[in-house]
């Protein structure tokens, strides 16, 4: 199936000016999780906070801080500036994590023909996967601008209520720009706000090797241009890493065998940012937990997300003649849907069950300390502490985010939500981040989906 969706669909809501001019109730919720992140400079701890981000994004970007990543620094570098074009149509980019011998038959059903055209496994993973990510690219979109500039699109003012967000909190827009010495509009900022570490940084390594499509590039033209021009695109929150979340997640729920390495490939897109100086750790953090979020309420049929009309979210990704899904009323009995198709797909190609396939596996995400070691890196970038309310504190998911669980039962439907919530609370990250302010959304920052779906594989192993 060919459909003429720009493969670079999410980089037009990460950059564009255009696009849904007033917050929709899911935004809103979206910005006031986020919200903390403005303001950390009122307190010391933040302040702290600010400045490791700062300093732990030059250091993985040049290499000074050495991460347990999956490759060799020089491959990961070159992993990396492959990651910067997004596949957002079929996810092709992110189907390595599937394994070998699935990814190949993945990739050889879904793929990129140029930088426009692609192909889908099935209309059924096409129109979940377009309604999943145009639901996550709103809200990564409109945290863009609204933390850099209190903005719908770096121009127009938000709405009263919307600005509201910002007194509540004691924040203020253009955090990153104004810490790190380059506030929006000065020389060498972003026009907007929320200047990235290309702008910001003292020293950025270059990186100069074929891109995904296999055509000469370096960092400096998928940050500055021609072929992804960044330079007045708000750095807070990544929107690469929404859609590197997303997308990862929504495979790991679709083929649950490689749960454990999808999360790692999603957090290995997401590094990839950091590594490309395009983005701050925080970005990555923050695109990481709105991901979770939005799934975690797309899993749960939360009202608010179904019976969206994505023509108004996606207008930004199409070309002359958008291809949106119609709208999902059942996101749950989408993923079935999908998932059948999905399986009847990788089961066809690689000539046994997926389960026997997803063992098959002689590439990078093959060694699960490995994978354990560069997860856990991830986790908090080691930011330190910005909310000390939090930090010594079992936050449990059921009483703030009873949602959260459905990223595990859809997965794996042997659990209860319960079992599931209890899961995600007992394996939970490092609390006092600069997200986990104690809320519904917070939490989902601390949330381990790598340890917690190891935990419910082996529970759900020991039901009938």
């Amino acid at each position: 199936m060919k459909r003429r969706l720009c493969g670079i669909g999410l980089l037009s809501l990460i950059t564009a000016s255009a696009g849904a001019d007033a917050q929709t109730a899911q935004n809103m919720a979206v910005l006031r999780g986020l919200a903390p992140v403005s303001a950390l400079s009122n307190s010391a701890d933040g302040r702290a906070a600010l400045a490791s981000n700062f300093t732990v994004t030059g250091g993985i970007q040049t290499g000074a801080i050495r991460q347990p990543t999956l490759l060799p620094f020089a491959e990961q570098q070159q992993q990396a500036l492959r990651d910067a074009f997004i596949t957002d149509g079929n996810l092709a980019e992110l189907a390595d994590g599937l394994g070998t011998t699935l990814a190949a038959a993945y990739q050889a059903r879904a793929h990129y023909l140029d930088r426009e055209r692609f192909t889908s496994i099935s209309k059924a993973v096409a129109d979940l996967i377009a309604y999943a990510n145009s639901t996550s690219g709103s809200d990564s979109n409109a945290g863009k601008y609204f933390f850099a500039n209190g903005t719908t699109n770096g121009k127009k003012p938000v709405s009263d209520e919307a600005m509201a967000i910002f007194k509540d909190v004691g924040g203020a827009p253009d955090p990153f720009g104004l810490a790190y010495g380059r506030p929006a509009g000065t020389p060498g900022a972003d026009a907007y706000g929320n200047s990235r570490p290309f702008q910001t940084e003292p020293r950025i390594l270059p990186i100069v090797g074929p891109d995904y499509f296999n055509v000469p590039a370096d960092n400096e033209v998928y940050n500055r241009g021609p072929i992804m021009n960044l330079i007045d695109s708000p750095s807070f929150p990544s929107g690469h890493t929404t859609y590197g979340y997303m997308g990862s997640l929504l495979l790991a729920v679709l083929a649950p065998d490689r749960y454990q390495e999808m999360v790692v490939r999603a957090a290995e897109y997401g590094n990839d940012r950091i590594i490309m100086g395009a983005h701050y750790a925080m970005d990555v953090l923050g695109g990481r937990t709105l991901a979770a979020y939005d799934l975690a309420h797309l899993l749960a049929n939360d009202p608010l997300y179904m019976n969206r009309p994505l023509k108004n979210f996606a207008m930004t990704t199409a070309t002359s003649e958008p291809q949106v899904p119609a709208t999902i009323s059942d996101f749950r009995g989408a993923v079935t849907n999908a998932r059948a198709d999905l399986v009847k797909a990788l089961e066809a190609a690689c000539g046994a069950p997926v389960a026997a396939c997803a063992r098959q596996d002689t590439g990078r995400f093959n060694a699960a300390a490995m994978n354990e070691a560069f997860y856990a890196s991830t986790q908090t970038y080691g930011l330190g502490i910005a909310h000390a309310e939090t930090a010594d504190k079992v936050e449990d998911v059921a009483a703030l985010a009873p949602e959260a669980g459905y990223l595990l039962t859809v997965a794996f439907p042997k659990l209860s939500l319960e079992e599931a919530n209890r899961i995600l609370t007992e394996t939970e990250g490092p609390g006092g981040g600069f997200l986990d302010d104690g809320s519904a959304f917070g939490v989902y920052s601390r949330l381990n989906l790598y340890a917690a779906a190891s935990r419910a594989a082996t529970l759900s192993r020991t039901k009938p």
